[in-house]
């Protein structure tokens, strides 16, 4: 078994720190965040308020239909024991309404739109803030693609971006974030009954190794099946990690100029001020 325990009083302090000077470098004062009652949101939250102030975090709860009850009380959860600023908009009419116009069923496009819904009205409600938006998605997803492109992957910045699941779990049990949140089975709250080890089809404690050895340690593929990892996770993980690259990359630009943003104009935002 590998370990992936951090060392978490560092690993907090450098993503307080982080989350202070983007704020500060992208000309913002205040962070919104949408808070669907899972672990990464919580974090998230409690880094923001310790980098930012609870007074300049806002909390958004954007419950569905089908969303499960639990998810908006432990949201509401947070942002109490937080004590930020939040707000609870319910997206069932804005959704249902598409839904009967476009006639969609299929429980993958619901499950995109809901993420893009949410992501749209966070960024607007980021506009009335003043606000950045802080990413929630952290590298088990990231990597696998486990993410909606221009839903949950549309952010400012993302502070647990680098951190595995695993790891996740083990700074949210150094920040006391409640139990009751770290001890439930990750979801993205879809669609009852939904969760996220059972589409990837692995636990993550068997994804975070399998991927570990193969982007921090560079195993190649036999290697990691050689050491006693089933051999179809393996190559279903990693075939989701190679399948879904476009969602971690700038979309590409065709070059007809000199100077092309995403070629050759690639300073820092920091450089301009």
């Amino acid at each position: 078994m590998i370990d992936l325990n951090l060392n978490y009083e560092l690993t907090k302090k450098f993503i307080v720190k982080f989350i202070e000077e983007e704020v500060k470098s992208n000309n913002f004062k205040h962070a919104v965040i949408g808070i669907s009652g899972g672990i990464d949101s919580a974090v998230v939250t409690y880094l923001a308020v310790e980098a930012l102030g609870s007074e300049n975090v806002l909390g958004l709860l954007l419950p569905y239909r089908l969303s499960s009850k639990e998810s908006l009380q432990d949201g509401l959860l947070v942002t109490e024991s937080l004590g930020i600023k939040s707000e609870t908009i319910d997206i069932t009419h804005i959704a249902d309404e598409y839904f009967k116009i476009a006639h969609i069923e299929d429980k993958i496009r619901i499950g995109n739109f809901l993420s893009r819904l949410r992501m749209n009205i966070i960024f607007d409600k980021s506009r009335e803030f003043d606000a950045i938006v802080l990413g929630t998605s952290n590298k088990s997803e990231i990597m696998l693609g486990y993410t909606t492109w221009y839903g949950d992957m549309a952010a400012g910045i993302f502070p647990i971006g680098d951190l595995y699941k695993t790891q996740v779990f083990g700074l949210a049990r150094y920040l006391s974030v409640p139990e009751k949140i770290i001890n439930k089975k990750p979801s993205a709250d879809l669609w009852p009954g939904q969760t996220d080890e059972g589409e990837i089809g692995a636990l993550y404690s068997e994804i975070d190794e399998i991927l570990y050895l193969y982007l921090d340690e560079r195993f190649p593929k036999g290697e990691i099946i050689k050491l006693g990892f089933d051999k179809v996770k393996v190559e279903s993980l990693l075939k989701r990690m190679f399948s879904t690259q476009f969602k971690r990359t700038f979309p590409p630009v065709c070059k007809i100029s000199q100077r092309t943003f995403g070629h050759d104009f690639l300073y820092p935002h920091d450089i301009f001020k």
